[in-house]
């Protein structure tokens, strides 16, 4: 849920290219608060992938060895980062496992984002780039993704209802991602972004 300063109405806008600077700069700042427990900072969600509509908030992806929610929420909130705090943004379900998490919000004023903290290990981790890398790899998927989110966005304009109702259509995706996966022998790549790469 957005806090008091966040907006509650859903907008979902064409790709931008700033997204990916915006993404650079937020990593740069998050790699410098947490050090060494970065493992890698991906840029993932809609907006990572060129093309794609999406809300203006960017989604990045930081890996750590193990979630410690009293060290790492102190970190980020040194910086002004908000840790959501609602059950959802704590534990998750991917590939049959409950995969801990940390969901943080930006500063009060600042650029829109959501900077997950994900265990290197989760298979939670995988589900996010796959879902990145499938929707660059198909440019028919992509537009067909984008305009789907555009339509439901003028309907359920509510986040809540919004992401309730994305949630098995992201489903349908996901398997769609994984039969190409299958196919194209696709695995996590390290990107430029990931610490020791």
């Amino acid at each position: 849920m957005p806090f008091p300063d966040e907006s509650a109405a859903v907008a979902v806008v064409d790709y931008r290219s700033q997204w990916a600077v915006d993404f650079e700069q937020l990593a740069g700042t998050l790699q410098g608060a947490l050090g060494g427990q970065a493992r890698a900072i991906d840029h993932v969600g809609s907006t990572a992938v060129p093309g794609l509509a999406a809300k203006d908030c960017v989604d990045i992806q930081v890996l750590v060895d193990a979630i410690d929610e009293d060290e790492q929420i102190r970190l980020l909130a040194a910086i002004g980062f908000r840790c959501r705090p609602e059950p959802w943004n704590r534990t998750e379900i991917s590939g049959g496992r409950e995969c801990r998490k940390l969901v943080f919000a930006p500063p009060v004023g600042a650029r829109r984002c959501n900077v997950h903290l994900r265990e290197v290990d989760g298979p939670n981790v995988r589900f996010a780039l796959l879902f990145r890398d499938y929707l660059r790899a198909d440019d028919a998927a992509c537009q067909a993704w984008g305009a789907f989110k555009k339509r439901l966005a003028l309907s359920v304009p509510d986040l809540l209802d919004y992401g309730q109702i994305k949630a098995p259509a992201t489903a349908i995706l996901m398997t769609a991602a994984e039969r190409w996966a299958a196919e194209t022998g696709w695995q996590p790549a390290p990107s430029h972004n990931r610490i020791g790469a």
